[in-house]
């Protein structure tokens, strides 16, 4: 009888305590049948049809919030996506105009900077450095929005997301201290392909090597010398770098003739080679502007040093620097102007 008895003291106490709760005192109402003082609009739509309070109060206790739980899941999941694809949409076609981007023609004539080698090489360049600057950009936006979209899902499931923040700030400091070589050579590459200092089909010496660049990626570098070693460079290591590509180049010829020639028939005959050569096919395409005989450079024992400069298209000043010195041995030969040896 005394657990009757407990039994019957705990039902009038729930029954005491019943009307204490807001929704309580509202039989009869979706309030009440859905337990809630602010039900939700799908319970207050299930009291409406059903009008059953036993029903709303099961889908209120097992079916309401873990389904507002799901459809939040799914709503942020297909934002993020939208989202994400619509940034990768922006991103690809940003890229690719900053690469495909050229100069204006008065730009261009006032600078005097045209781009003389294969198209081929040109158009791999630019597709080259679309698809790395694309890559990393759309790899970091893809990082953040779902990211920020895996965290709120964490969040509406009743997650505690301080320890996990915690934790993935420890873990972040810890991989940035070992692996600050390879931070410092990806954000060089990534500064190295905004500012386009380089590309593939460039000549470039970057002090520890000199050579051809035959591919590009964030962490490094690769290039192949004269001697056909391929040198790979890591980008952060990468202090300096001089480009004999870029927009245009110089051939300086210093040609040295014996003391005893007149020089002024010296740079006449040098100015008229350099002319004739300039005005030639395939030359005049190379040559960008009239060749100018600066005059005497040095002094050097028995000899004069006679300096010629010839502003060329990228990378063509050794073609044209070997052409001329073959023109000039033959003006000589015709003109009887000797050729002297410059003192050690």
């Amino acid at each position: 009888m005394s657990s009757a008895a407990s039994l019957s003291a705990l039902l009038a106490a729930a029954r005491v305590a019943e009307p204490l709760l807001p929704w309580a005192d509202k039989a009869g109402t979706p309030e009440a049948a859905c337990k809630s003082q602010d039900p939700s609009i799908a319970c207050r739509l299930v009291w409406n049809v059903s009008e059953n309070t036993g029903f709303t109060q099961f889908y209120a206790t097992w079916l309401d919030k873990p389904l507002i739980t799901l459809l939040w899941i799914i709503v942020t999941f297909v934002v993020a996506l939208i989202v994400k694809n619509v940034a990768h949409r922006m991103i690809t076609k940003v890229t690719l105009r900053m690469a495909e981007g050229t100069m204006s023609d008065r730009v261009k004539e006032r600078s005097r900077t045209v781009f003389e080698g294969s198209p081929a090489l040109l158009n791999k360049r630019r597709a080259q450095r679309a698809q790395t600057l694309g890559s990393v950009l759309r790899s970091i936006a893809s990082i953040l929005i779902m990211g920020t979209a895996a965290f709120s899902i964490l969040g509406s499931l009743g997650l505690n997301l301080a320890p996990i923040l915690a934790s993935a700030s420890v873990i972040g400091v810890a991989v940035g201290f070992g692996a600050q070589n390879i931070v410092k050579d990806f954000l060089a590459g990534l500064f190295m392909l905004l500012e386009d200092q380089y590309g593939v089909g460039d000549f470039i010496d970057v002090g520890t090597a000199k050579g051809t660049v035959e591919a590009v990626t964030l962490r490094v570098t690769r290039m192949r010398d004269m001697d056909g070693i391929v040198w790979y460079v890591p980008n952060g290591e990468i202090k300096k770098v001089g480009n004999e590509s870029q927009n245009w180049g110089r051939a300086v010829l210093d040609i040295p003739v014996d003391i005893q020639e007149d020089t002024e028939k010296v740079k006449e005959l040098l100015q008229r080679t350099a002319d004739e050569m300039a005005a030639d096919a395939p030359w005049s395409d190379i040559v960008l502007e009239e060749p100018s005989v600066w005059g005497v450079q040095a002094l050097a024992g028995d000899a004069i040093v006679i300096r010629v400069v010839l502003k060329t298209a990228p990378g063509k000043q050794g073609d044209v620097a070997r052409e001329l010195r073959e023109r000039v041995k033959r003006a000589f030969d015709e003109a009887g102007v000797t050729v002297a040896t410059v003192a050690p």
